[in-house]
């Protein structure tokens, strides 16, 4: 069983860097698919982001991962204040 799947809301380890969690959905998106790409096989996860912030370039875009660095464990050694293990995780209200 898959550890996320599609129609998940999640967040990306970055989430816990923003100031007022409360009233701001930064780094919050839902898996809109789990996909293969048609030449290389690869699989990868579409999702799209849950907020708009202009200085990011953020309007609720769309964007493409590969599973595999999708589902990864946050490197802890660039990012040692992190205390999500992994790069996305479920989004708990």
């Amino acid at each position: 069983m898959e550890r996320l799947r599609e129609g998940d809301i999640v967040q990306h380890f970055k989430r816990e860097m923003v100031e007022d969690k409360e009233h701001n959905m930064e780094y919050i998106y839902i898996i809109e698919a789990i996909v293969t790409h048609t030449e290389t096989r690869d699989k990868l996860v579409v999702y799209r982001a849950l907020y708009k912030n202009e200085e990011m370039g953020v309007y609720f875009n769309v964007f493409a991962r590969p599973y595999d660095m999708f589902m990864e464990e946050v490197d802890h050694d660039k990012y040692p204040n992190i205390k999500q293990k992994y790069r996305f995780e479920k989004f708990e209200c």
